[in-house]
């Protein structure tokens, strides 16, 4: 048995513009970058190893915390293909937009990637981890993980809220990701 936790990168102005960013290279906001200098990792998670995505927001985010993480491609945003840079209320407002939203883990933008492309991208990862991990990532990855760990579909609302600014712990046996505790605090 393996503990992993999993967090979100500090804000970015297209967070605060609700914008889809996928693989789009958004730096950290002037405002994120104050608010991860705050951040301290829980103690239960000092001795973890620490990986992140390659995207700048995710490397900065860990720099902020003091860490130096191993970037690790398998951990990076979800494509959203022609959809990054729009916001998902003008997503909405297209024709039959609504109907592609209903299908959950399969839901693909074009040119995207499904959220079942990301799991299998995360089980791939937590298939080579040794020690317990600290994955500093992107929402579409911690959004996979959960969906993993509980059975969630994503055709609805999930069952419990990863509030920001939290970490979120998980427990890998080698074939299974079960959810431990959701939105550790970082607060300092």
């Amino acid at each position: 048995m393996i503990a992993v936790a999993f967090l979100r990168h500090a804000p970015t102005e297209w967070n605060a513009e609700r914008r889809l960013q996928g693989r789009t290279d958004v730096p950290l906001s002037t405002e994120g970058r104050a608010l991860a200098a705050t951040w301290r990792l829980p103690v239960s998670l000092h001795s973890f190893d620490v990986w992140a995505s390659p995207l700048g927001r995710a490397r900065e985010t860990a720099s902020l915390l003091g860490l130096t993480p191993r970037i690790d491609d398998r951990l990076i945003e979800s494509s959203w293909g022609e959809w990054e840079g729009h916001t998902l209320d003008a997503l909405r407002e297209r024709p039959g937009f609504l109907d592609i939203e209903k299908r959950g883990l399969d839901l693909a933008a074009p040119g995207g990637e499904s959220v079942r492309q990301v799991q299998a991208r995360v089980v791939d990862w937590l298939k080579s981890l040794e020690r317990p991990a600290l994955a500093i990532a992107h929402n579409g990855v911690l959004r996979a993980a959960y969906a993993l760990a509980t059975g969630w579909t994503m055709v609805d609302k999930p069952p419990q809220r990863m509030k920001p600014a939290t970490a979120h712990l998980y427990t890998w046996d080698g074939a299974k990701l079960t959810l431990d505790r959701l939105n550790l605090p970082l607060a300092s």
